[in-house]
């Protein structure tokens, strides 16, 4: 990894983020790929789907609608301490997104005039789950958990037909699905799934879904702008990324190890420490050039973070390595300095943070109780992570009596009158004239 020195500077934001960039090539080079490919099904459906699936999934003359006896398999087959895992992940992600869903409030503007304020689930919902580096079985329980909490009445499910699996998805992502009782499963991987849940594929009986949601690589994420006003989407997720503070307490080897399991996701992830030690910086650099060499996915990790999106910044303090990271806006951010706890309310800018050397980011990808679908590439600055509330809409519903309307009579004709919308004024004298059959409502 390589290290920065900002030490000495007076930086701005723009500065700061242009210190460590984010991978972006790919995601540029895929927009339009991503595009052509949900173009093709919404006008070719079925036909479309399966020529996606032979040139990208090697797999011809599968399934793509998922009969029931194939999740019935996949849960019967799942490892009692893989679906023990799931089980407890789905209990727990389900408490902390209760906490995501608003009550419904109704406040008196005056008398007899209510403004009651709820929030509606939309009726249908299309997750997407990536197959390819790795099944991401978890994230099933990520989209799937907050949806049913929300109250959404159907659920989709779209992951790609595995070759190695003769068409079918991923047996640990289809386990999963059937633990959360969905039924609803098609074997469509990539852009295509973004498209096919956009717009429908009548072939298939696959209705178009109101919000989709779901991790993916640059052709997913391209493709869910493609559809963007069509339906309802989730971040733009990118390759990830965690951004660690840290002081002359922290563990080296903590950090190290918790870097390396980021960049293990993608050669894109971004793996940053930023810190006002150098000394930790040394250590850190030792520890993991120890640990990437000797990982499962080293050559993949080593891509990572030899990139230019992943580094070691020296900063002259706390005050700095906080602006750093609010300027980053990282989608995970890690808080390994002594007074953590007190310390998180300054980093404002984060998809999650995760407080103290005892709670890495691998928690959260599975057992934390928090959702581990988060904005990246700077959204945080503006967006929050996947939760109930991304499968609510909120609602007013507004009550006058006749009384509560003349109380504001004269100023909506007023307001009406100066905006040079003279109808408006009259709809509201309209209430306050004699009716057709001669009653005078005064």
């Amino acid at each position: 990894m390589r290290t920065i020195d900002l030490r000495g500077r007076k930086l701005s934001p723009a500065d700061m983020l242009a210190a460590v960039p984010r991978a972006t090539q790919a995601r540029a080079e895929a927009l339009e790929t991503a595009a052509r490919i949900v173009e093709d099904v919404r006008t070719e459906g079925e036909a479309a789907l399966r020529a996606q699936a032979e040139k990208f999934d090697r797999v011809t003359g599968h399934e793509i609608r998922v009969p029931a006896s194939h999740i019935q398999d996949a849960v019967a087959a799942l490892a009692p301490e893989v679906r023990a895992a799931l089980e407890e992940a789905i209990r727990r992600v389900r408490l902390g997104s209760a906490a995501q869903v608003p009550e419904t409030r109704v406040t008196q503007i005056g008398d007899g005039a209510l403004i009651t304020q709820r929030w509606q689930p939309v009726n249908r919902v299309g997750v997407y789950i990536p197959g390819g580096k790795a099944p991401l079985a978890s994230s099933v329980v990520m989209n799937a958990v907050p949806a049913q909490v929300a109250g959404v009445q159907h659920i989709a499910l779209a992951s790609p037909p595995q070759h190695t699996e003769d068409g079918r998805i991923h047996p640990t992502i289809l386990g999963a699905a059937g633990l959360l009782g969905i039924t609803e499963v098609y074997a469509i991987g990539g852009a295509g799934a973004i498209g096919a849940f956009a717009y429908g594929v009548e072939d298939l009986g696959l209705d178009p879904v109101d919000v989709l949601s779901g991790p993916g690589n640059n052709y997913v994420a391209s493709a869910k702008r493609a559809v963007a006003g069509v339906v309802g989407t989730d971040s733009e997720a990118g390759a990830t990324e965690i951004l660690v503070v840290a002081d002359r307490t922290a563990n080296a080897r903590l950090i190290a190890a918790d870097l390396v399991s980021q960049a293990e996701h993608d050669e894109q992830a971004s793996a940053v420490l930023v810190t006002d030690d150098e000394s930790l910086a040394e250590r850190v650099v030792t520890e993991v050039a120890r640990l990437a060499a000797s990982t499962k996915h080293a050559e993949r990790v080593g891509v990572s973070l030899a990139g230019e999106q992943s580094a070691i910044v020296l900063v002259d303090d706390r005050a700095m390595a906080t602006a750093f990271s609010n300027a980053y806006a990282p989608e995970h951010l890690e808080l390994h300095i002594e007074d953590a706890p007190e310390a998180a309310s300054a980093f404002t800018s984060a998809g999650a943070i995760f407080v103290g050397d005892q709670t890495p980011v691998s928690l959260g990808d599975y057992m934390a109780g928090s959702n581990h679908v988060l904005p990246t590439g700077g959204q945080a600055r503006y967006a929050p992570g996947l939760g109930a509330y991304t499968f609510l809409r909120p609602q007013q519903i507004i009550s006058y009596d006749h009384a509560a309307l003349a109380a504001v009579r004269e100023g909506v004709v007023a307001l009406a009158n100066t905006e040079v919308l003279p109808g408006h004024g009259e709809a509201i004298e309209a209430r306050f004239q004699a009716d057709a059959g001669g009653t005078t409502t005064l």
